[in-house]
């Protein structure tokens, strides 16, 4: 998990995508949001979302980055959130874990 946290911690994206996405986790909802991201109708556990998110980000800020036609800045925010919503989750689950 500390890994997994660790390199979300480590992402640097701009402001203002940032500033969105924390925006919008406050209406995270898993149920909901997570398959729209992960193209598939099944709920992995937080740590394996978080894998598959920071994959599908770090495609969407290649294309960002060197300014592809298809960059969708929506797109982008929507993975963001999903992120922050799964980092919360995961975080939420160890410290219960933890207090067991």
């Amino acid at each position: 998990m500390k890994d997994i946290l660790a390199s979300l911690n480590a992402l640097r994206r701009p402001r203002l995508l940032i500033s969105a996405a924390r925006f919008g986790a406050a209406e995270y909802r898993r149920s909901v949001h997570l398959p729209r991201q992960l193209g598939r109708a099944e709920l992995p556990r937080s740590g394996e979302a978080i894998v598959e998110l920071m994959e599908l980000e770090a495609e969407v800020n290649r294309h960002r980055v060197n300014g592809a036609a298809g960059y969708s800045p929506a797109r982008h925010v929507e993975i963001l959130i999903a992120l922050m919503g799964e980092a919360r989750l995961l975080r939420a689950t160890h410290q219960a874990a933890a207090i067991n």
